[in-house]
């Protein structure tokens, strides 16, 4: 597959089951649309404009239906996304999507304020997923050299939450996306 065509591909995916609901009051595409923008906004990197674009690809994934952690099952989204990505994308990219679970989980440890501000669906999640991280993973967690980043995404990943929410389109990312494809 050549640069395009792996581009192509993956917003092909958003385009056919981003309309799946988040969850939340926006829809899978509007959310990634939603933290992409926030991550722009707040100058990120265009690394983390990227991660923050696709990290909830593994969503897209699965046939399970939506909103799948309502009925406690955890679909280990971050895992499946990195899967489907992993050869086209570096690590600058696949760390901080791999990781924005894990960075919820130790947002929750590292500030007790952090978790008032999380949705229902989000608190739903982070039961699933294992709650606060413990005083040694969240050491193991600052021990990768994109846990940063990871938080950074993850932030946008609460933010991006905004039922009607003006962002630009999943086209307008197509340049940058292609950018960052291995090849």
């Amino acid at each position: 597959m050549t640069p395009h065509q792996i581009v192509q591909m993956i917003f092909d995916v958003y385009n056919k089951v981003g309309h799946r609901q988040y969850g939340e009051s926006v829809t899978e595409l509007e959310h990634a649309l939603q933290t992409a923008t926030f991550a722009m906004q707040f100058n990120s990197s265009d690394a983390v404009v990227v991660a923050s674009l696709l990290h909830d690809y593994g969503h897209l994934q699965h046939d399970e239906g939506e909103d799948v952690a309502s009925h406690g099952v955890d679909m280990r989204h971050e895992d499946l996304g990195v899967i489907k990505l992993t050869s086209f994308f570096g690590p600058e990219i696949l760390e901080p999507i791999r990781l924005h679970v894990a960075a919820k989980r130790y947002l929750c440890h590292k500030s007790k304020t952090y978790i008032d501000g999380l949705s229902p669906a989000s608190l739903l999640s982070l039961e699933i997923q294992g709650g606060p991280m413990s005083s040694r993973e969240g050491a193991e967690f600052e021990s990768n050299p994109y846990y940063k980043s990871a938080v950074e995404l993850r932030r946008f990943d609460d933010m991006g939450k905004v039922s009607g929410m003006k962002t630009p389109t999943l086209e307008s990312f197509y340049s940058l996306v292609l950018s960052f494809v291995v090849k």
